[in-house]
C-alpha cells in the first residue's frame, strides 16, 4: 500500500525514498485526557490504541523500522500508579497482540535498560522478542525505560568490558555496543502535541535525523498524519553537512 492511498486530498509527491527508519515521540497522552475531563490514565489507554493504529499504518506503507518511545528513564518521577498503569498496557499489548504480530509478519524489539523494568515486563518483551525474532515485516523496537544518554553510558561500559586491554575507539567501533546496532539511524522523528524537543530520545542515532512536527495530541495522531509526515520527508533535500553540486 503506498503513501498516496492515505494521503486523502492533500497534494503529496508523486515518487520518494521512503524512509527506512521512523522514529515516534508519543506525546501528549495526558494532556488529552485532561482536556476531557478524564484521569491521565484514560489518555495512555487511548494512546496505546493509536500506536497500534499507526504500526499497521506503517506496515502497510512499507516502512522497515518504527522506535516507539514508550517510556524513558524520566518518566519513572511520574505517580506510582500512572507507571503501574503505563507498565500494564505494555504486558497487555504484548500479550494481546502476538497474533497480530504473527499475521503481519512484525518483529517486535527492545530499547533501553531492561534491567531497571519489573521481572514480569522484562520477561514478556524477551519473550515477545523470541517468538518474533525470525519474522521479516516491519521491525518496532519498544523504547521502554529507554534514555539516549543512558544508552551510551551503557555502551562505553559494554565498550570497556568486551575490551579491557583497549582498542581504537571510532564511531564504527563504538555503534556495535548500542542497544540495536544492527538497525539503521532514523530518517525521520515525529513529535506530536505541538512540543519541540528530543526529550532524551535516540541521541546518538538521530544525529542527521529529519524531525517532523504535529500539533496534534498523540491519542489523534492517525495514519493520514504519519502519511503527511512521510510526505514532508519525501520533499526534503538530504545533505548530511555536504553540498550537492
Amino acid at each position: 500500500m503506498s503513501v498516496k492511498q492515505f494521503a486523502g486530498k492533500k497534494p503529496f509527491p508523486e515518487e520518494g525514498p521512503l524512509p527506512a527508519h521512523i522514529g515516534v515521540i508519543m506525546d501528549g497522552n495526558g494532556r488529552w485526557a485532561v482536556r476531557r475531563g478524564q484521569i491521565r490514565t484514560q489518555g495512555h489507554l487511548e494512546g496505546l490504541n493509536t500506536a497500534k493504529r499507526i504500526v499497521k499504518a506503517a506496515s502497510d506503507m512499507g516502512i522497515a523500522y518504527l522506535t516507539l518511545y514508550v517510556f524513558s528513564t524520566e518518566n519513572w518521577k511520574r505517580t506510582a500508579e500512572e507507571v503501574g498503569f503505563i507498565m500494564g498496557l505494555v504486558r497487555q499489548y504484548l500479550a494481546a497482540e502476538l497474533d497480530f504480530f504473527r499475521q503481519h509478519r512484525i518483529r517486535i524489539r527492545h530499547s533501553g535498560d531492561a534491567r531497571g523494568l519489573p521481572p514480569d515486563i522484562a520477561e514478556e518483551i524477551r519473550e515477545v522478542c523470541g517468538d518474533t525474532r525470525d519474522f521479516t515485516g516491519l521491525q518496532v523496537i519498544l523504547a521502554l525505560n529507554y534514555g539516549g544518554r543512558d544508552e551510551i553510558i551503557r555502551g562505553i561500559k559494554r565498550f570497556l568490558e568486551a575490551r579491557p586491554s583497549g582498542g581504537e575507539l571510532t564511531e564504527a567501533s563504538f555503534r556495535q555496543y548500542l542497544d540495536n546496532p544492527d538497525v539503521p539511524d532514523p530518517d525521520l522523528i515525529i513529535r506530536t502535541a505541538g512540543e519541540m524537543r528530543i526529550s532524551n530520545f535516540l541521541l546518538w542515532e538521530g544525529a542527521y535525523t529529519e524531525y517532523w512536527g504535529s500539533e496534534k495530541l498523540w491519542p489523534d495522531f492517525t495514519a493520514e498524519d504519519l502519511a503527511s509526515a512521510i510526505a514532508w520527508f519525501q520533499s526534503r533535500e538530504r545533505r548530511y553537512g555536504g553540498v550537492k553540486g
